[in-house]
């Protein structure tokens, strides 16, 4: 039923840097977790980075491994995904979801939302 909100995506060059926002109340405390995703261009959907333990822990896909980082700032209910260094096959249509953190999983809660585009350009 919770909604979240993707912001923060657009377009740069190869090697460029953006910071996508999630504002997703209530779920960035323990035993919760937020997760991004993104769906490219005539591809299916992936999941590449997960923040759960309250903000303490963190998954990376190995796509986005060192180039990418989660953070939390939960005064304002957002989680964020730095994003560096960045190649044209990182470009598509980014998700990000929440739910419970539970047995090595992050079982979705909130509602999809319409995400956010990035497009990096070679």
């Amino acid at each position: 039923q919770v909604q979240v909100m993707e912001s923060g995506g657009g377009s740069v060059q190869t090697g460029g840097s953006l910071r996508l926002s999630c504002v997703v109340p209530g779920y960035t405390g323990v035993g919760k977790c937020v997760r991004w995703l993104r769906q490219a261009e005539g591809k299916t959907r992936e999941g590449i980075a997960t923040i759960f333990n309250g903000g303490e822990s963190r998954i990376y896909d190995s796509s986005v491994r060192g180039r990418f980082n989660l953070s939390q700032d939960n005064a304002q209910n957002t989680v964020y995904l730095q994003m560096n260094r960045l190649k044209p096959e990182d470009s598509g249509m980014y998700y990000c979801m929440a739910g419970r953190w539970y047995g090595g999983v992050c079982t979705r809660e909130t509602n999809w939302g319409q995400g956010t585009q990035v497009t990096v350009s070679s």
